[in-house]
This record gives C-alpha cells, structure tokens and sequence, in this order.
C-alpha cells in the first residue's frame, strides 16, 4: 500500500524525532492495526529507538482513500495502555 504523509505528520516527525524510516516500517509491516474513530485506523508496532528502550510507535491513517494518508504520528511509552491482546 501507498503511503502520503500530511503536512501535520511531517511536522511530528521532525518535532518528535521519529525517523522517517521506522515509520515507513511501521506502514508496510505493522505488528497491529486497530479501528479509530471516523473510519481512520491506527497503525502500530514496538520499535526500539535505541538505548534498548522500546516504544510503542502509532500512525493514525485514512486508509480507504488512495494513496493512504498518514495524519498523525508519535511514539509512547505505555504501551500496556494501547497494545491489544489478541
């Protein structure tokens, strides 16, 4: 799947120090991708960001519309909060 970037998730990356390219891992190979409100979807994987500390990195995307448009990004720390269970 095609990927677009909003301006607003172009602008976290850079504020929130997330490379580009984990997130372009977390697009094409998310470990989960769960329901959001308005028909969005939220794409996420744990991702080490280096020090062996691991985050839980969430894009928030409108994906029924091509390209995919990935509205907003970030990266938590509690991830028991947003993990889902299978």
């Amino acid at each position: 799947m095609k990927f677009r970037l909003s301006k607003h998730a172009l602008e976290e990356l850079g504020r929130r120090d997330i490379p580009r390219d984990l997130l372009e891992q977390v697009l094409q190979n998310p470990q989960q991708i769960l329901p959001e409100r308005g028909g969005k979807k939220i794409y996420q994987s744990q991702v080490e960001f280096g020090g062996g500390k691991i985050f839980l990195l969430r894009a928030i995307v409108k994906d029924e519309i091509e390209p995919a448009v990935v509205i907003t990004v970030y990266r938590t720390s509690k991830i028991e909060k947003y993990w889902r269970q299978p």
